[in-house]
């Protein structure tokens, strides 16, 4: 037996109620292939306990396939759970060699009793017993006559067990508790005021004899507990004898035809005691004293003595001075159940003792679920603590030491897991817990923080309440989009400067504040909020820290000076973030004063300088986390095969594409654009693009016409390199156009809106524009682009002021820097008016005349008339028709023809001979004169030239149809 003071055991009363999760940490894989084999199981009904607390354990005995005594470890599952909650750590345990013995806690799955909630006298003395058991088998190692080699594990209501057992129980010789509680008290009734305990990173102080009430938390877990076991009747002892009289799955049976009548009811009702018929239906599977514990605590939102005194009894904190065995504290950044405040407790009081601890913080908790791999590591860290604590030296299972260090996630800058992506989680590792006995203090980073005196209302009956963490579902923060939802009025908030470099938080920061009420007495709820330069806000974990405050000046001029403890979190700001503690009156999540009143909040010393927020931050060693290093070294094969495929495509493809780019045509400073056979089609089958070809010379403004879809706006995309085409070629000046080609520093372009910064000057853009070329500043010609823009002095004020014609000159301008060879513009006269449109008609029509080419997209036909010399229509992706704005409005069509002053009516009628005469041409007489209609076969040019050769006298010849009447019969609408 190994030697260790055994303390005696003292009877306490119930707890209030419990938090607890209804599965482990562990529970999330399946066990190994080998657990699944050969672990044989024993199913065993085990009494406990004496008199009227007597109840019979629902256990089940894994057993790995071992010749030799086997070290033991009893799982506890969590609160509402039952020992199926935890059956597959327990295979997977005894598959690495292990005797794990679960169970149902009493009052959970088909063990009998009422919920003691880890009480000494009940679930603890239960734990005894199992480990009586234990004792009495072959096949159990034992340190000496009645004590086994045996290690204790489980999550929240099962860690808490863990502990209370190996303050109570010497025989326990490891422990694992996760996600639990140190002081039921500063868990359920936080106050964070008042100087931390000690200097390690997350020490949370809680005021004594107060406290805000956790309301949501307590209500959803007691009306987990409050389901009466196996129906009413088992509950006011008609139900049966032993375990049979109940379903043994927690509910009552359900009848299989009508009810009974009252001749076949079990008891006599009229036998019944009303006030045990209201206590079963009140309290269901809780012993009396802890639903009259919550009745009160529930009624009133606040901490009696005597509630006070029951969570007391109930805590480890207590008893941690007793614990001498090896300890692993697991708890998560995700919990505003159990925040790591209450793991750092449990550390500082079980290494006083000398006891070795080692403390791991991982991404999740009673919030939020860890990922697959964080789950698996964390079974990797429990069965590693164990094997080396409970196997003997020399056993060649027994591994690598695991330690007492210390290791938490990486931190980022992410509010909440809800985005985490599975298995790719890093771990940050210390040699040691900051703080501990022997071990240096926390470092801490002091930080300025501003913001002037500031009321603060606290609404009558607590109504509306911000919100920020709801029990169990997670952060809300991050449903919210990272922001938690703070009502206006009710909060005060300071701020730091911008960060000049990223600073990363472990633990929990501190603040000073200056309260002021009227009343003397407040409810305040601190949190820190990370702040981007684009004022988004992120609450990290959606944590707050409670604050309940006696005893305050009433004098808004002479503040009482509060310490507050943030909650401990593990987050990155990044540079240019600033930090935001935020001072609230309200909280959804916690009971709430009904009277209103106002509060005054400030930073304390604010006469003197104000004060600093001090943030802990921990020095390590980044690594990957190694529980699934097989399964991460498999998938990294597949991933670099996957990118070698991948990379030999690219380069085949990039050899294709450079032996075609390498190809110069000899004419191309005569033809700036070409395409020929362009095809864009994507994935689904669309084909945007098809069989596209044409070709622009210098000094042309072609204009590219089609309806909505035509495809004219892909083109020019692959044009500009932001897509490939799918098919053919582009050539710019000769060279093949794509992605990063050299050629394309010829062109430039306005497509698809302005991209202008708003918050810059219209010549800010225009010069970062141009730098972000990085071309001499001599080659931007930037006045006389801004002389394109025609602002004046507005040129300088910020394009959040413009309005559309203003961005839009500007865009164009910006297109125009460095006067390249080929611009590219679409729909360049959105928002501008007709003295503007008339203007930059004329810009286009000069700039072309220097031998440069313009392109214009546009959906104003008579613009594309008066602007461009050529055109080319498009509909469904195809080219219908190309030539001059001439040859497309002169094909066919109609022309009015006025005769000279004086003709007579001779003379008409000699021109309608001669028209007609004509191919297909059909001449109709108006008040205006001729319209001679000249079909497809006879041009304008032919008719004029007939008309002359006849000795009619001409004085006007004007076609009667325009651009848009060319392009509406191209298109095929009408």
């Amino acid at each position: 037996m190994r030697p260790r003071p055994r303390p005696g055991a003292r009877a306490t009363l119930g707890v209030l109620l419990t938090c607890l999760v209804s599965a482990t940490l562990l529970v999330a894989l399946p066990a190994t292939a080998s657990a699944a084999e050969d672990v044989a199981t024993e199913e065993a009904r085990v009494p406990s306990g004496s008199g009227a607390d007597a109840v019979e354990l629902d256990t089940t005995l894994y057993l790995p396939d071992v010749d030799e005594p086997a070290p033991a470890v009893v799982l506890a599952h969590g609160f509402g759970g039952s020992k199926q909650s935890v059956a597959d750590d327990a295979r997977d345990l005894a598959g690495r060699g292990f005797v794990v013995l679960t169970y149902s806690a009493r009052g959970f799955g088909a063990s009998t009793g009422q919920i003691g909630l880890d009480d000494p006298r009940y679930e603890v003395a239960d734990l005894s017993t199992l480990l009586d058991l234990l004792a009495g088998r072959d096949d159990v190692l034992l340190d000496g006559d009645g004590d086994p080699r045996v290690g204790v594990a489980g999550a929240s209501y099962g860690g808490a067990l863990s502990l209370l057992g190996a303050a109570y129980d010497d025989r326990v010789d490891a422990i694992a508790p996760q996600i639990t509680w140190n002081s039921l008290t500063a868990a359920l009734f936080p106050s964070q005021t008042g100087a931390p305990d000690g200097q390690t990173p997350a020490a949370t102080p809680q005021a004594g004899g107060t406290g805000v009430y956790k309301r949501l938390w307590s209500g959803l877990f007691f009306g987990v507990g409050s389901v009466p076991t196996g129906g009413l009747l088992d509950a006011l002892g008609g139900g049966g004898d032993g375990p049979e009289g109940g379903t043994g799955d927690g509910a009552a049976a359900a009848p299989a035809s009508a009810a009974p009548s009252l001749e076949d009811l079990p008891i006599d009702p009229s036998t019944l005691d009303p006030a045990a018929v209201e206590q079963a239906l009140t309290c269901g599977r809780f012993r009396a004293d802890i639903c009259a514990a919550y009745q009160t605590a529930a009624a009133s939102g606040t901490l009696t003595p005597e509630v006070a005194a029951v969570l007391d009894r109930s805590s480890p904190a207590p008893v941690l001075d007793r614990i001498t065995a090896p300890t692993l504290l697991v708890q998560g950044t995700e919990d505003s159940l159990f925040g790591l405040g209450q793991a750092d407790a449990n550390a500082r009081g079980i290494a006083a003792n000398g006891t070795p601890v080692k403390v791991v913080w991982y991404a999740g908790g009673h919030d939020s679920q860890a990922s697959e791999r964080e789950t698996a590591d964390l079974r990797e860290l429990v069965a590693g603590w164990f094997s080396w604590h409970l196997r003997d030296e020399g056993d060649p299972a027994r591994g690598e030491d695991p330690g007492t260090g210390f290791e938490f996630p990486v931190p980022s800058g992410l509010g909440s897991t809800l985005g985490t992506v599975q298995g790719g989680t890093q771990s940050v590792v210390a040699d040691a817990y900051p703080g501990l006995a022997g071990d240096a203090a926390t470092e801490r980073t002091e930080l300025a923080l501003d913001g002037p005196v500031q009321p603060v209302v606290t609404p009558a009956g607590g109504t509306p309440a911000a919100i920020t963490t709801v029990p169990g579902l997670g952060s809300l923060t991050s449903a919210l989009g990272g922001a938690a939802v703070e009502i206006p009025g009710q909060f005060a908030a300071f701020a730091t400067e911008p960060l000049d470099e990223a600073v990363e938080v472990v633990g929990a920061p501190t603040v000073e504040i200056a309260v002021a009420s009227p009343t003397g007495s407040a409810t305040l709820f601190a949190k820190l909020y990370d702040v981007g330069p684009d004022g988004a806000q992120t609450l990290p974990g959606g944590l707050v820290a409670p604050l309940s405050l006696t005893g305050l000046s009433a004098d808004p001029a002479a503040p009482t000076e509060v310490a507050v403890t943030l909650p401990a979190i593990v987050h990155r700001f990044e540079a240019g973030h600033t930090m935001r503690v935020v001072v609230s009156s309200t909280d959804q999540a916690f009971a709430l004063p009904a009277e209103a009143g106002v509060y005054s909040v400030a930073l304390a010393g604010a006469g003197n300088g104000g004060t600093a927020l001090a943030v802990p931050t921990v020095e390590g060693q980044a690594q990957a986390d190694g529980g699934t290093s097989r399964w991460w070294l498999l998938l990294g094969a597949v991933v670099l095969l996957g990118l070698l495929g991948w990379l030999a495509a690219v380069l085949w493809g990039r050899r294709r594409r450079r032996a075609t780019a390498d190809e110069v045509e000899p004419d191309g400073e005569d033809v700036p654009l070409r395409f020929e056979g362009v095809t864009k089609a994507y994935k689904d089958g669309f084909v945007a693009v098809k069989d596209l070809s044409f070709e622009v010379r210098r000094g042309q403004v072609l204009g590219l016409l089609g309806p909505n879809g035509a495809g004219k706006t892909t083109s020019l995309r692959m044009l500009m390199g932001l897509i490939r085409p799918t098919q053919g070629r582009i050539s710019v000046f000769g060279h093949a156009a794509g992605p990063g080609a050299p050629v394309l520093s010829r062109l430039g372009s306005f497509v698809e809106g302005t991209g202008l910064m708003p918050h810059l000057s219209g010549r800010d853009n225009l010069t970062l524009y141009w730098a972000a070329t990085g071309r001499p500043t001599a080659d931007a010609h930037m006045e006389e682009a801004i002389e394109v823009a025609g602002l004046g002095a507005a040129i300088d004020r910020p394009v959040r002021r413009y309005s559309q014609g203003m961005r839009q000159r500007v865009a164009i301008a910006q297109a125009m820097l460095g006067l390249p060879d080929l611009l590219v513009l679409d729909e360049p006269t959105n928002g501008l008016d007709p003295p503007q449109i008339h203007a930059m008609r004329e810009v286009l029509r000069s700039y072309a005349a220097t031998g440069r080419t313009v392109i214009v997209s546009s959906h104003l036909l008579s613009e594309i008339e008066q602007t461009c010399t050529h055109v080319v229509v498009m509909t469904k992706g195809q080219k219908i028709a190309q030539g001059t704005v001439e040859e497309i409005v002169g094909t066919g069509g109609a022309v009015s023809v006025g005769l000279a002053p004086g003709a007579t009516d001779a003379d008409a009628d000699r021109a309608v001979a001669v028209l007609t005469a004509l191919p297909g041409v059909t001449v109709e007489r108006t008040d205006e004169g001729l319209v001679a209609d000249l079909g497809t076969q006879t041009s304008r040019a032919a008719a004029l030239q007939a008309l002359v050769a006849a000795d009619v006298a001409v004085d006007q010849f004007t076609p009667r149809r325009r651009l848009e009447d060319a392009f509406l019969a191209l298109v095929g609408e009408n």
